[in-house]
């Protein structure tokens, strides 16, 4: 499949094999070096190595937001890294180009309520004909992964069978994002659901070869798109439906499944926080749990210990437009 269309096409595609390789996220990395790769192509600069004059002109004409510009910058600067290592080029053209000033984000966070309310809406949705009962099911327990694990969204879809040991009450996560796996405990309520599907799933399927714990169609595991689109369907069936918001300086995004792995991190600060002790300490082990190459990346939760107040501002001014 051809990828890009710019004269550093073959080169990108090389950048994109080396970013896959760490384990970086398909679609989001093809998305960026797009982005790049069509400017280049839409710009058509004289031969010879790009300038960093090219890249702040690039920096200003992007019709994005800054921080989807800033996604290209700092994608730019690392294949400019990569052709420097290769060669090709003596120094890296955008590597003093600065980033735009972007605003704060924050995520939209379920309260514990919420996430409950939310599988509750999604349980109660699976449909009772047996060619569909399996794969609401199946959407259900995703979805369930998601909110009681922090998992990413794609981690649920590609366990297989044998990643989930009943007897150790275990989930193995195998060669997630930067190639980090992990082994997690499961809590003896979700492990019951869990094995209550997969008896169901048994029963349904019988003898099929589909190795994945989350069966799609055929031998395929089960896509994201119904995911997200199940979520969609129940968010705005539990009234918790948001659209994404600026206010001043801080944007307050919209309900998706990445809230939940959110929302799982801060909620699990704040019940550390209820029981007296000190959430920083649990960074270093809610960290490895999720995931995260280092644990000051989970202490970017703490800021949002506060989710109900945010929530409630966005809220307030929603209903409060500024007079005219």
């Amino acid at each position: 499949m051809k990828h890009f269309e710019s004269f550093l096409a073959k080169h990108l595609e090389d950048f994109l094999g080396y970013r896959l390789n760490l384990g970086y996220n398909y679609r989001n990395q093809l998305f960026v070096l797009r982005q790049l790769d069509q400017y280049v192509k839409k710009a058509q600069p004289e031969s010879g190595p790009l300038s960093p004059t090219f890249f702040l002109t690039m920096r200003s004409s992007l019709k994005m937001e800054p921080m989807s510009v800033n996604s290209v910058i700092c994608m730019a600067r690392g294949f400019f890294d990569f052709m420097v290592r290769k060669g090709h080029y003596d120094k890296n053209p955008v590597r003093d180009v600065p980033f735009l000033r972007t605003n704060v984000v924050a995520p939209f966070i379920f309260s514990r309520q919420q996430t409950d309310q939310l599988l509750t809406a999604l349980c109660q949705s699976i449909r009772k004909k047996p060619s569909q009962y399996l794969k609401d099911l199946t959407i259900y327990v995703a979805i369930l992964l998601l909110a009681r694990f922090g998992m990413r969204i794609s981690e649920p879809l590609r366990l297989r069978i044998e990643h989930y040991q009943p007897e150790e009450k275990s989930l193995y996560i195998e060669n997630t994002k930067f190639k980090k796996d992990r082994l997690i405990p499961v809590p003896m309520v979700v492990a019951t659901q869990i094995d209550n599907y997969l008896q169901v799933r048994e029963s349904l399927l019988g003898t099929s070869q589909n190795p994945y714990l989350l069966p799609g169609a055929g031998l395929c595991r089960l896509h994201d798109q119904t995911v997200r689109e199940a979520f969609h369907q129940a968010v705005n069936a539990i009234d918790l439906a948001r659209p994404r918001q600026v206010i001043g300086n801080t944007v307050f995004a919209k309900p998706t499944p990445h809230s939940l792995r959110h929302s799982f991190a801060v909620n699990t600060l704040k019940k550390i926080k209820h029981r007296g002790k000190s959430p920083q300490h649990a960074l270093p082990v809610l960290a490895a749990y999720m995931g995260h190459v280092e644990y000051r990346s989970t202490a970017y939760y703490l800021k949002f210990l506060d989710a109900e107040q945010r929530e409630g501002l966005a809220c307030f001014v929603a209903s409060h437009p500024k007079p005219s």
